[in-house]
């Protein structure tokens, strides 16, 4: 996989050095409520669409403002050294979610173990849900984070998914990036089409990255 840097969606926040290390759990019905779920069934589960919000005190017309539907497309993510790059077909973005040392030296780092991924950005969808299924199989972290625009580094706990089933984010979830273990990983991505999307900036807002653990509970 190859993006160029005029590629990427959004230009990634460094020169601290600093990490907030977020818990690590495993993903669980009981653990991912509030979150989302687990699902056996990923390619026909239904993703939430949220209904459009009024301005003012005139509601939305019945049958409109969630007409928009489900995307649905190829995500890939792929360590190059120590950094984590992804790009997501059902949008068509393309992404440098973060790196497992300070980024100001991942050029130089591509033998060191990988410990934990160093996190820049998480966002959330307004607009509906999203389901990650990885379609070989593979292991991987997230952090979530629950609905919230006052969020912090200290909302955030990371989830370590098997890769047995899909993964399922309710709309408004936080979540930062999808962190594979292997070298590459692809999933089956489904959204809404929409793709409206909030983010925070951990380094700009709190001076820090969020710390993602890579090992195993």
């Amino acid at each position: 996989m190859d993006i160029a840097s005029d590629q990427i969606a959004y230009t990634p926040s460094t020169g601290v050095r600093r990490v907030h290390d977020t818990p690590l759990v495993v993903a669980t019905p009981a653990t991912l409520e509030g979150y989302g779920l687990l699902v056996d069934e990923p390619r026909t589960f239904p993703i939430e669409i949220v209904r459009w919000p009024a301005q003012g005190w005139r509601t939305i017309d019945p049958g409109s403002g969630d007409q928009g539907g489900v995307t649905e497309g190829l995500f890939e993510f792929c360590w190059k050294g120590a950094t984590l790059y992804a790009r997501n077909h059902a949008v068509g973005d393309s992404y440098l979610f973060g790196w497992s040392t300070w980024p100001e030296e991942a050029a130089g780092a591509s033998g060191h173990a990988r410990e934990r991924a160093l996190i820049w950005r998480a966002n959330y969808h307004p607009d509906g849900g999203q389901l990650f299924y990885p379609l070989e199989g593979q292991s991987f972290v997230v952090p979530l984070a629950l609905p919230g625009d006052d969020v912090t580094p200290q909302s955030f706990v990371t989830f370590w998914c098997d890769g047995r089933r899909a993964l399922y984010l309710h709309p408004n979830v936080w979540h930062g990036a999808l962190v594979p273990h292997d070298e590459e990983a692809r999933f089956l991505d489904r959204q809404g089409r929409v793709h409206a999307r909030v983010s925070v900036d951990f380094v700009r807002e709190f001076g820090c990255y969020l710390g993602a653990p890579l090992r195993r509970p």
